[in-house]
C-alpha cells in the first residue's frame, strides 16, 4: 500500500514538472515591407538639340530627387528603430 502511495506521488510529481516545461518558442517574422525592385532606367534618348538635353536632364534630376527623398525617409526611420532598441536596452537593464 505504502509502494502504491509513493509510485502515484512520483507520477503526480512528474505530470507538474512536464507541465511546467516552457513551450517551444513562437518565432514571427518581422514587419517590414517587401523588398522594391529597382526600376530599370530608360535607354539614353538621342538627343538631337540643345532643349531635349535639357528637359531629359531635368528628367533624370527629378528620379534622383524621388530617389533620395525614399532614402531619406528610410534613413530617418531606421534612426528612429536605432533610438527606440537604445532605450529598450537601457530600460531592460534598469528592470
Amino acid at each position: 500500500m505504502r509502494f502504491l502511495k509513493i509510485l502515484c506521488l512520483l507520477a503526480a510529481l512528474s505530470l507538474g514538472a512536464a507541465n511546467a516545461q516552457s513551450p517551444a518558442p513562437i518565432i514571427v517574422q518581422a514587419a517590414s515591407s517587401s523588398p522594391v525592385a529597382p526600376k530599370v532606367s530608360a535607354p539614353p534618348v538621342a538627343v538631337s538639340s540643345v532643349p531635349d538635353a535639357i528637359k531629359a536632364l531635368e528628367q533624370v534630376k527629378a528620379t534622383n530627387e524621388e530617389v533620395l527623398a525614399k532614402q531619406k525617409a528610410a534613413l530617418e526611420k531606421l534612426d528612429e528603430l536605432q533610438q527606440a532598441a537604445d532605450q529598450l536596452r537601457i530600460f531592460s537593464k534598469r528592470g
